[in-house]
């Protein structure tokens, strides 16, 4: 092993190797990481100790989104959509009976977002139920949940669009009614609140994503967050293999009763560490990812204090052209930290033709994920009525197909940056009134 000596040299001379550099304004980016010695010295020192996969630095990590989250668990995994799957497995276990979700239940969420949302339902053999959207805040029209209802239904799982909370208060309520699952996917939200309270914490049990555009980034991760204790167990077996047995990797014996176990047909005394008692799969985090996010954690409420300065600075400079835009607005009651600036374009401006020109002018854009998920080439192979179910007409999401996209808000983006959109923008529409 390297010595403590020869390791404080290798850090010094990351830190030397890594100068601050100001972000070009050449080109606004829509996200992209922001990172400075911290995370690489973190990363150094992660590999240098030899272990890499989940560690010590996975459990600094998961701890520090605790204490920000005020939820009683948290387990890292290596996707936010690794942690959509994992989260619907959870929900899908024998072993928790009558409730559990079954193959040819039934499941609403949204056809407008991003595909591994939906895509948990389908592989666990559910079918999702489509409604629409709202037009102002691009979340779930609340008066179509009720529209979505069968005796089949038995969970909720959407996404706080782009950062802007869903209805939470409306969303929970129609869940207790009805006695539903509500999986929240937070992977575009850390950081927005809802009445005070942050999202993710108010389903039963909610996801993470830490990719690089993201609000804080392990390069690759991901997380699942609950505060029910059974959850929770279920989802780290899911997550590790699917073992019956709890201890942390590299740990043995912490049930002091490894070699006395009798489950299943195995025979009796079988080595705890290889019983399982979920259909598993390994979606841990590893410890070089960790590392990175743990000096970002430090970093979240600057994060989070930018993003939201950044959406006022271009609410601000866009709400002059209204008259060609429809500008995003937060659901009530809420804080949103934006992931990005959602813009839906008026039917007599051409997306496609603004787009290329807000690229050429080195804006960069991006849409809003799958649009309508239903016209995707993957879904054609899905027949009407049997894999999946519209219990609404979809008009909004069409229009977001068609007519949205959104712009950076990272901390990346920088007040002459946002100068720079606004003087394109002024440049486009001038030209169309001249016209």
């Amino acid at each position: 092993m390297i010595d403590d000596k020869t390791k404080a040299k290798i850090k010094k001379l990351a830190e030397d190797f890594l100068k601050e550099e100001k972000p070009s304004n050449d080109r606004v980016p829509v996200s992209g990481k922001v990172f400075d010695r911290d995370e690489l010295t973190n990363l150094i020192e992660a590999s240098l100790e030899g272990w890499w996969t989940e560690g010590p630095w996975t459990a600094r990590f998961e701890q520090g989104l605790k204490d920000f989250l005020g939820v009683k668990y948290v387990h890292a995994c290596n996707s936010g959509s690794s942690a959509n799957l994992l989260a619907f497995a959870t929900l899908c276990s024998e072993s928790l009976g009558s409730r559990r979700i079954k193959p040819g239940d039934e499941v609403i969420t949204l056809a407008c977002g991003f595909p591994t949302t939906v895509n948990p339902i389908i592989q666990n053999g559910c079918l999702p139920v489509f409604i629409d959207i709202e037009a102002s805040t691009y979340n779930v029209e609340i008066n179509h949940l009720e529209k979505a209802l069968s005796p089949k239904t038995k969970a909720v799982m959407m996404a706080h669009t782009l950062g802007n909370p869903f209805n939470l208060k409306a969303v929970t309520n129609f869940c207790r009614k009805h006695k539903l699952w509500l999986i929240e996917d937070n992977c575009d939200a850390l950081g927005s609140k809802y009445e005070g309270k942050f999202t993710g914490t108010f389903g039963d049990i909610a996801t993470l994503s830490f990719y690089p555009a993201h609000h804080i980034t392990t390069a690759e991760g991901g997380a699942v967050i609950t505060n029910n204790s059974e959850l929770s167990k279920i989802a780290v077996s899911i997550r590790d293999w699917g073992r019956h047995c709890w201890c942390p990797t590299g740990k043995d014996n912490t049930c002091k009763n490894r070699f006395n176990w009798k489950l299943g047909q195995l025979p009796e005394g079988y080595d705890h560490k290889y019983i399982y008692g979920e259909l598993g799969y390994n979606l841990k985090m590893s410890d070089l990812h960790a590392a990175i996010g743990v000096a970002q954690l430090k970093k979240l409420d600057r994060f989070i204090k930018i993003r939201k300065e950044n959406f006022g600075l271009l609410t601000d400079r866009l709400k002059k052209f209204e008259k060609y835009l429809i500008l995003p607005q937060a659901t009530i009651n809420s804080e949103p930290c934006w992931f990005g600036y959602p813009i839906t374009l008026k039917p007599e401006v051409d997306r496609q033709a603004f787009l290329k020109y807000l690229d050429e002018k080195g804006v960069g854009t991006r849409l809003l994920f799958a649009g309508n998920l239903l016209r995707q080439p993957y879904f054609e192979r899905f027949s009407e009525g049997k894999d999946y179910r519209v219990a609404t007409e979809l008009k909004n999401t069409d229009m977001v197909m068609n007519r949205t996209f959104w712009l950076g808000l990272s901390p990346l983006t920088t007040k002459e940056m946002i100068e720079k959109i606004n003087q394109v923008f002024q440049v486009y529409f001038e030209k169309r009134r001249d016209d």
